[in-house]
């Protein structure tokens, strides 16, 4: 009998990755702030969504601190496939992180997404979504 080791990592097709890509959810998109991330999304064509995550020195500090921030928000999206199938259209995301995520407990940054996921399908049920 052999293990077959699969990898719990967010696909390649479902990140954003390139600046241009960012850019444009920067520019079109729509922002949820919170007290430990911001998130911009923009709707997209695809049958996915999509991630990009940014934490900035400025924003986290060191190295050290920036790179866990950006693994907790990328573990936070994909372990968040159910709550985020809800919704009625796929997006580009695009997940700043503040320096509060560090210290926070996961309950807490699953309750903030999970609020953040529920005010854009409130804003679809509203057609007040810009895209």
């Amino acid at each position: 009998m052999t293990l077959v080791k699969r990898s719990n990592a967010l696909p390649k097709r479902c990140r954003l990755s390139a600046r241009a890509q960012f850019q444009k959810v920067y520019a079109e998109g729509q922002r949820y702030d919170g007290r430990l991330m911001a998130a911009f999304l923009r709707r997209n064509e695809l049958d996915h969504h999509r991630l990009g995550v940014t934490a900035s020195t400025k924003a986290v500090g060191k190295s050290v601190d920036r790179n866990r921030a950006r693994r907790l928000l990328r573990e936070l999206f994909r372990r968040s496939a159910n709550e985020l199938n809800g919704l009625g259209h796929r997006y580009d995301w695009v997940i700043n992180a503040k320096r509060s995520v560090l210290s926070s407990r996961e309950e807490l940054r699953f309750a903030e997404f999970r609020r953040i996921v529920e005010q854009v399908a409130r804003d679809e049920r509203d057609s007040e979504f810009p895209l």
